[in-house]
């Protein structure tokens, strides 16, 4: 596969994160895609490897996000900007401290939003509260499982 065909499946990869932050986009659908489309034009045995856990992340993925609370961020006071913070949060942390930063991340960013939409600690660290049982989790689930599928496509292209 050639550096162009490994870019756009990087940039679909990316879509589908951003996709995860925004209603209505199925984005670990598009990251799952953009792992099949990788492995169908590169067959070699780690892309294989990386599709099925990709397939098996995601499906314990929609298991846990069943078991979760409904999403109904929107209630909760949730904005788009928000959404970038704890996007931008978990992608962060999962950089910095790899696989487990992105859940400190993704609170710290939508903690970090509050902070300074309300001025007082307190009051944030209710609103984080009240974004996190009203599908905060639900997302932050979701989030983490693409992240680890991209995490994985990176690792399996720069070291496979």
């Amino acid at each position: 596969m050639g550096a162009w065909e490994l870019l756009l499946v990087g940039v679909v990869l990316v879509l589908g994160l951003c996709g995860v932050l925004v209603p209505g986009v199925p984005g670990s659908w598009l990251v799952w895609a953009a792992v099949l489309w990788w492995a169908l034009q590169d067959p070699q045995p780690v892309a294989w490897g990386v599709l099925v856990g990709a397939t098996g992340v995601l499906l314990l993925s929609l298991v846990v996000r069943w078991a979760l609370p409904p999403r109904r961020l929107r209630a909760s006071g949730a904005t788009p900007r928000m959404a970038v913070y704890a996007g931008v949060g978990a992608f962060l942390g999962f950089l910095l401290i790899p696989v487990v930063g992105a859940l400190p991340g993704f609170m710290a960013g939508i903690y970090l939003h509050e902070r300074l939409r309300l001025g007082r600690h307190g009051e944030a660290m209710a609103a984080l509260r009240t974004t996190m049982r009203s599908g905060g989790s639900s997302v932050l689930a979701e989030l983490f499982a693409c992240l680890l599928i991209a995490g994985a496509w990176l690792g399996a292209v720069v070291w496979g």
